[in-house]
């Protein structure tokens, strides 16, 4: 089989990263995706021996898992440790240098993957997935939470048309996401049972369109597309996508709107003990029965 399309430059991602710290990085995003976390945990009647927190870009998660009591021990894994100075990385008790494409754990060695924020930016997700599912023991445990769908919708539109109008043609600026039921075969396909997707849409208002996109650069998601125009971004292409969004994006009081949809994945490694579903035709008793209505036979009309 032919690898993966590389759509990411990770390289340039760590980078934007790095920066995004030196700035004082925006967090808000992360904080309320370890908040939704600790009540999804909760709702988990087990414990865990055994955790990785994978790619998330603060410590907000493995301070969500410590307070749940829970989790026995919690595994940081970045690949940004031991490489940059980030303080957050460093705080974590037990760390592991690691990129979310090529994972160093063993097979069957983790009870619970945790992420936040992070696996959208991996290039080969379905690749990913399966080395989850392969590292964690039998009913051990993923939950993971990540951009998706109509993230950033508002500045992909803008600048879709201010490009049109003003440059030759239309450049990618902003990441592509992807769809919550593209996700959801994504885990089936890697053999997660009883996969579960969903969800949860922020809309955020900022004072400008160029405050958002100073927030992106503070949470290291600046464009790192290896398809990006490397040239320079037009004063007129800039001008005209800032107003294309107040007028199609705008609040009354001046302030604009920007999407981000935040897609909770969760999945569990196949164990006997799992629930399954009831093989084609082992139906001990009729659904019209249940129901209390008359079958009618295919092809028939009701009342006919």
């Amino acid at each position: 089989m032919s690898p993966p399309p590389s759509i990411f430059d990770r390289r340039l991602l760590r980078a934007r990263r790095a920066r995004a710290t030196r700035l004082g990085a925006s967090t808000f995003l992360v904080e309320r995706a370890a908040e939704d976390f600790s009540e999804r945990l909760a709702a988990v009647l087990r414990r865990f021996d055994l955790a990785v927190d994978l790619g998330t870009p603060t410590g907000a998660l493995r301070r969500a898992l410590a307070a749940s009591g829970k989790v026995a021990t919690v595994v940081a894994a970045d690949a940004l440790i031991g490489a940059n100075p980030d303080p957050r990385a460093r705080a974590a008790p037990l760390a592991v240098a690691a990129d979310e494409e090529a994972l160093p754990f063993r097979d069957g060695s983790l009870d619970l993957v945790v992420s936040a924020l992070a696996l959208q930016f991996v290039n080969d997700l379905p690749g990913t997935l399966v080395q989850i599912r392969r590292a964690l023991k039998p009913d051990g445990l993923l939950l993971a939470a990540l951009a998706g769908g109509d993230t950033l919708t508002e500045l992909r539109q803008s600048f879709a048309a201010a490009e049109a109008e003003i440059e030759d043609g239309v450049s990618p600026r902003v990441a592509p996401f992807a769809d919550v039921r593209d996700l959801g075969a994504l885990l089936q396909r890697a053999g997660f049972a009883l996969p579960v997707t969903d969800v949860e849409r922020l809309t955020v208002r900022y004072a400008s369109p160029t405050a958002l996109m100073h927030d992106l650069r503070r949470m290291g998601a600046a464009n790192a597309l290896i398809e990006r125009s490397r040239r320079p971004l037009k004063r007129a292409t800039l001008a005209r996508m800032l107003e294309h969004y107040a007028a199609h994006f705008g609040d009354g009081d001046g302030r604009v709107r920007a999407t981000f949809d935040i897609v909770w994945l969760s999945g569990w490694a196949p164990h006997e003990s799992q629930q399954k579903p009831l093989a084609p035709g082992s139906a001990r008793r009729r659904l019209a029965d249940a129901l209390g209505t008359e079958e009618i036979p295919a092809g028939d009309k009701a009342g006919g």
